[in-house]
């Protein structure tokens, strides 16, 4: 009894950490620009999705713009040439995210992961270790 007790003690916490990080983000996004924070929002979205998607990848950087220039419609960003960054290294992205109209929140996203980008192309889309 007394594990179980801990456990949802440390879930509960957990919880409470991952609310005031998401709360932290939304104050931070509010200081954007709209078109600026349709970016930043779903750069965050395409993050949350792969760590909680892939295990094994952990990222802490995500840049829709790496390899060609996103498409922006209205409310939607189509990323085809994003990278994120997991355990020191890079790898190819891209997304299309949809968000309400003051880009606060995600209505839609989807996303798929390519490979590894070379160590020395980093430099030509603008990466860093």
């Amino acid at each position: 009894m007394r594990v179980l007790g801990l456990a949802i003690g440390f879930v509960t916490v957990i919880a409470a950490h991952a609310a005031a990080a998401d709360a932290r983000f939304e104050r931070s996004l509010l200081m954007l620009a709209p078109s600026e924070r349709l970016e930043q929002l779903c750069d965050y979205t395409a993050m949350t999705h792969i760590r909680a998607d892939e295990r094994h990848f952990r990222p802490d950087r995500a840049v829709a713009n790496a390899m060609k220039e996103v498409i922006h419609k209205n409310h939607t960003i189509v990323a085809r040439g994003g990278a994120f960054r997991s355990r020191g290294k890079w790898y190819e992205m891209s997304y299309t995210c949809t968000a309400e109209p003051q880009h606060l929140k995600v209505e839609s996203f989807n996303y798929k992961i390519g490979g590894e980008i070379p160590q020395s192309k980093w430099a030509s889309y603008g990466l860093w270790q």
